[in-house]
Parts: C-alpha cells; structure tokens; sequence
C-alpha cells in the first residue's frame, strides 16, 4: 500500500530550500500539513528573511496541498517553541518533526572563534533539541510521534576545517540515542539521516559533473520512510544520496581484561595495544546499560 500522511502534521526547519524544501513538498504531496519552517538567513545563518518559506508554502499550495510558513529562529528555545506552537495553533497538532536547519562557518580549528563555534551549534544541536523538546510533550499526550534528526559525514566520521559542524552533527546523533529509548513507550521513532545532497552548503565544493547526482530528491525517501506511520524504527542513521542508502553505527571491539585484577600499567596497554584496538570482532550495542553489562561479563571470572 502506499505510504501517506493524511491526517498528520510535519513541521520541517530549514525548509525553504534544498533537503527541507524536498521533504516538505513530498510529505504534502502524500496528505501532509506541513509548517514550513525558515529563518530565510546567509549560509552563515545571518540575517533573515520570509520569503523563502513563503515560496515554499505557494509550491504545495498549488499542487493542492496545505502548508502555512515560519520565520522563527531554531536556534533559541523560544523561536523553537514558537515554531511547533504554529502547528499547534493552525493544524492542532504535531506528529511529525524534520529537523533540517542548519548553517556553516567552516574554518580550520587555529582560525575558529568562539561565536563562530557557538553559531553553528545553537542551529545544529540546540535548535535539534529546543524544537524536539517543544514537540515532545505534544507527541506523548498522543502516544504518536516521529522525529528526524540531520546528522553529517563530516561529524560521524571527521572533516578538515569543520570543527564546530562536526561536534554539532554528532551530538545529534548522541541526542537521538538518549531520545530513542524515552520515546518507546509513548510510539515517538527518533531516527537520524546522514545527507549527501546538493544543496545552499554544498553547491561550492561539487564538481557540476556531480551536482546532477546528489539532488536532494534521492534522499528524501529515507526521510519519508523514518516519518511513516508503518515505520517502527527507532535509533537508526542512515547516510543517503545519489539512490546509495547505509546505516552507520557505532561499535565496540570485544575488547581485553588486562591486570589480572591489579591496575595496569601504561607499558602493559603499550603492550596489548593492538588486541585493545582489534575490530575483528566489533559488535553493536543498543544502550550504555548494555555495554556495562558486556563489560562484566567480560569482567567475569571463567
């Protein structure tokens, strides 16, 4: 059957253009409410503007749908708050909740200053956990939610020059691997995307030979997928872009008991180093409950 969104309401950020704007016009395409969220900023997030979220809203208007647009500023709890509260005041609810916005201020770590460490994180990290926080109690008074989360390659796996956007893309990840467990028994799915898209923040470093590859299109489905009704997931990443789909975890190795009982020394790790570092055997786990319970196993005389 196919997979719609009657009757649901998505309130996406940063949905003015590129990734957001895709999701935003295909979840209305398939019966959607959609709250168009953008700040209508600079890449760098400065200045703002409603036109773009505007533009958007015309677009799924005129295919039919119904959307309303939002200027707020994810990047505060209160611009936050305002933002889910627009779905809540014109739909009456909040079932789904994207969060797409983001900024860049790439510089290498010697160069980065302080508010250009802290601009990025406010719209990355903590404009992921205010708008999430607004929704929650929403999506737990009717036991129904999906969450989506916009990880990064850059932050699971590092990036030169993007100190301040890695540390923020994983800490959505960390976010939504607390978010996971507490939305379980109210049905809320928090799960995260790993983009590979052309869009504001990347069109500078795509060769054109590329750009035809990684339009934003090719990623939304696994969006849509996550913000399913018949969609039971929660926890995952997925990196997705050009029709290539892969979920990325962290792992653990099996790991060593060193000491016999007694504090190693650093000589003995020097020592056992690479059986400390073997992945041969690395497994996943789902909490940190989990891993201290492997751990004393482990621990655990044989």
């Amino acid at each position: 059957m196919t997979i719609r969104y009657d009757n649901r309401v998505a309130v996406i950020t940063g949905a003015g253009s590129g990734l957001g704007r895709s999701h935003a016009l295909f979840l209305a395409s398939r019966g959607a409410k959609v709250v168009v969220n953008d700040l209508g900023g600079a890449i760098d997030g400065s200045g703002a503007s409603t036109s773009a979220g505007e533009k958007v809203v015309a677009e799924i208007k005129a295919a039919g749908g119904e959307a309303i647009a939002n200027a707020d500023s994810v990047a505060t709890s209160e611009g936050a708050a305002s933002i889910i509260q627009s779905a809540i005041d014109n739909y009456g609810q909040i079932d789904i909740l994207i969060n797409n916005a983001g900024n860049l201020r790439d510089k290498s770590f010697a160069k980065l200053q302080p508010e250009d460490f802290d601009a990025v994180v406010d719209v990355h990290l903590s404009g992921s956990a205010y708008c999430t926080l607004a929704a929650w109690p929403h999506m737990k008074e009717a036991g129904y939610g999906r969450v989506v989360m916009t990880t990064s390659s850059a932050g699971l796996f590092g990036n030169f020059g993007q100190g301040n956007y890695a540390a923020a893309k994983m800490g959505v990840y960390g976010l939504m691997n607390a978010l996971k467990h507490e939305g379980r028994k109210f049905n809320i799915n928090v799960n995260t995307l790993a983009p590979m898209a052309l869009t504001r923040m990347t069109e500078d470093i795509m060769s054109d030979k590329i750009k035809p590859l990684v339009k934003p299109e090719f990623v939304t489905p696994i969006v849509a997928w996550f913000c399913a009704e018949e969609n039971t997931t929660s926890g995952d990443v997925v990196e997705a872009g050009a029709g290539y789909y892969a979920k990325v975890q962290i792992v653990e190795g099996a790991g060593v008991v060193l000491g016999a009982g007694e504090i190693p020394t650093p000589e003995l790790i020097q020592e056992n180093y690479d059986k400390i570092t073997d992945m041969s055997q690395a497994a996943a786990f789902d909490s940190a409950n989990d891993i201290m319970r492997h751990v004393f196993r482990t621990l655990r005389p044989r």
